[in-house]
């Protein structure tokens, strides 16, 4: 399970991070606006996920 944290910096912008449940970051960045960071999260989130599925895809052994 992997989620979205958004961080409020001082003065500067907002910090998100892509972390599973025990904590290990994935993905990271800044940005100045909350509503830019929760899009940049998510879309790193997504290919994240979306990277897991088609290596998923390529390890699976062939049917022929």
């Amino acid at each position: 399970m992997f989620e979205v944290i958004l961080t409020r910096r001082k003065r500067f912008g907002w910090r998100w991070q892509v972390c599973d449940q025990s904590g290990k970051i994935f993905a990271d960045g800044f940005e100045r606006t909350r509503p830019s960071a929760k899009y940049h999260g998510e879309r790193a989130l997504f290919f994240l996920l979306s990277q897991a599925h088609l290596h998923n895809r390529s390890a699976a052994p062939s049917k022929d």
